[in-house]
């Protein structure tokens, strides 16, 4: 049985007649009458009974033209979606930050972009974000939003925003009579980080490491609410973008602290496939970032 024959099937029904369904097939009598034929044939019973010239199902018909109807709606849904998918207008883009903060900017982006491109679907790979690049490469992934470039032939790096990070201390800490610190004033400090290897935290990579300053405590912790508790209770010290935290300082009785006397910045940057094809869409979501985030650089 093949598609023709059910178009066949449903055109007679529907049209009312043979000589109506020719029309709408744009197929000749004998044409039609021998398709009719071979679809009977493979099935091994009539498809409608014939009084004269009025045609009416049979049960074996009446199962055929439901399925038919089924299966060309999904059939015609089908070859509307892919034309749409060649064209751009749908499509999945499947992005992770390796910054954890990067999630509370993502968040508002992706709900601006949906409402401009609804047929988009923009899916959250949190598990890569440790390996990021790896996934990139290994097709996991299609956009990795990084502040570490690691150097390929395969991948390019797009400039998304800059920003700075700070330390974030209770107001009773004595760091708040300090202008800035130094990799020197955490050795006797509990550090606070998001989450492990501590060469992927910013301020390990651009400041204790080249130091060799190890502060004299590190606990990974990943939920930004009970750090910045535990920091309001004098309990240790956190790295925070100074954007990031601003919008937990009215209720929390803490402070921001410069690092270093020029600041601590950080870029950040897209990562994608360098010879990769992307649709139109996936370009577009690149230019919203890069326009919505302009503010923070």
């Amino acid at each position: 049985m093949e598609i023709r024959h059910l178009k066949l099937v449903k055109a007679i029904v529907e049209e009312g007649s043979m000589a109506k369904a020719i029309n709408k097939l744009y197929l000749t009598s004998s044409a039609l009458s021998h398709q009719l034929r071979e679809a009977e044939y493979q099935l091994g019973t009539p498809i409608f009974n014939r009084e004269g010239k009025k045609m009416t199902l049979t049960a074996a018909g009446e199962k055929l033209y439901e399925s038919a109807k089924v299966i060309l709606e999904k059939i015609e849904v089908t070859e509307k979606e892919i034309k749409q998918i060649i064209s751009g207008q749908i499509g999945k883009i499947r992005i992770t930050t390796e910054c954890y903060t990067g999630y509370s900017w993502l968040a508002l982006i992706l709900q601006q972009f949906q409402a401009v491109f609804p047929d988009i679907d923009v899916q959250i790979v949190t598990e890569a974000a440790n390996q990021s690049i790896k996934n990139l490469l290994d097709g996991t992934l299609d956009i990795a939003v990084v502040s570490d470039v690691e150097k390929h032939e395969k991948v390019k790096y797009i400039d998304l925003f800059q920003d700075e990070i700070v330390m974030v201390v209770s107001e009773n800490h004595p760091w708040t009579d300090k202008k800035y610190v130094i990799a020197e004033d955490f050795a006797n400090e509990h550090l606070y980080i998001h989450s492990l290897p501590v060469n992927k935290v910013s301020l390990f990579q651009f400041l204790l490491t080249p130091a060799n300053i190890t502060p004299k405590k590190v606990t990974p912790l990943p939920l930004t609410e009970a750090s910045l508790t535990m920091v309001e209770c004098g309990m240790g010290v956190m790295s925070m973008a100074k954007w990031a935290v601003q919008p937990f300082i009215k209720n929390h009785s803490i402070k921001t602290v410069k690092i270093g006397r020029t600041g601590l910045k950080r870029k950040h940057y897209i990562a994608i496939l360098k010879d990769q094809s992307y649709p139109e869409y996936f370009y577009s979501f690149i230019e919203f970032c890069q326009k919505k985030l302009a503010i923070k650089s």
